[in-house]
């Protein structure tokens, strides 16, 4: 099904609370086209045609997770080097969000990913719209499982533990992979490196691994990152009890 089927079919269907409380979708206008233009403007790339179709016939759903607003209006977040196109569409209310991750490629779909700051971690959560809703929705039908809180009560906690996927600068610069190793080949040698260019959901890094002041790049819109530790050993790593790995 694609964005609005699935929106149809959760306001059909009988969605609760852990507790048995039923849930009601409120769905927000639409936009117009000219002000979809708008929003394409402030993002500065294409908007994906799904999210173009689904602003003609809603522009955000309350009544699940804190909130979401397909126009990231009500969402404040900000995180350039990560997502330089990324648009905010759905908070937790702790201020934690789910990231359209739009890019030159995406011109059909776009990946979500959830962008948590207790851990700081970014984790890959849906490789579109559609899927997203899907699992949101899910959290309201008993059993209530779901990739949502999957991603969002566990993943997280296990890729600030385990650090998974991240391969030194030296080992990415003798890699077959031509991109991997043209970034790789851009960094100094302290960088560490993570592919998500085609991960499951719960995937991702530690963007804060060293503290406040690590260093984190991304390879153009590629789905490569890396991070560093600055100089030094500061009060947020000394607090958590990092090293270096």
């Amino acid at each position: 099904m694609n964005t609005i089927e699935i929106i149809r079919a959760a306001q059909q269907a009988h969605l609760v609370d852990e507790d048995g409380e039923p849930l009601v979708l409120e769905l927000s206008p639409p936009l117009t086209l000219e002000e979809i233009d708008s929003l394409q403007e402030k993002v500065g790339q294409p908007l994906p045609g799904e999210l173009r179709t689904l602003l003609t016939f809603c522009s955000g759903i309350d009544g699940c997770l804190d909130g979401i607003d397909f126009t990231g209006e009500r969402m404040s977040f900000v995180l350039e080097e990560i997502f330089p196109s990324g648009l905010p569409i759905a908070a937790d209310g702790f201020g934690n969000f789910w990231i359209l991750d739009i890019t030159p490629q995406t011109t059909q779909f776009a990946p979500v990913f959830f962008a948590c700051h207790d851990p700081p971690v970014i984790l890959h959560q849906s490789a579109n719209i559609a899927s997203f809703l899907a699992e949101v929705f899910r959290m309201s039908t008993p059993p209530h499982q779901s990739l949502v809180d999957d991603v969002h009560e566990d993943r997280l906690f296990e890729v600030w533990r385990k650090n998974p996927g991240v391969v030194s600068q030296p080992t990415a610069t003798a890699s077959s992979d031509s991109l991997l190793r043209c970034f790789a080949s851009e960094l100094p040698e302290h960088f560490q490196i993570v592919d998500l260019r085609s991960v499951e959901p719960g995937m991702g890094f530690s963007w804060g691994r060293y503290g406040p002041r690590t260093e984190v790049r991304r390879h153009g819109y590629e789905r490569l990152f890396a991070y560093a530790k600055p100089p030094g050993r500061g009060l947020f790593a000394k607090l958590f009890g990092r090293q270096d790995v």
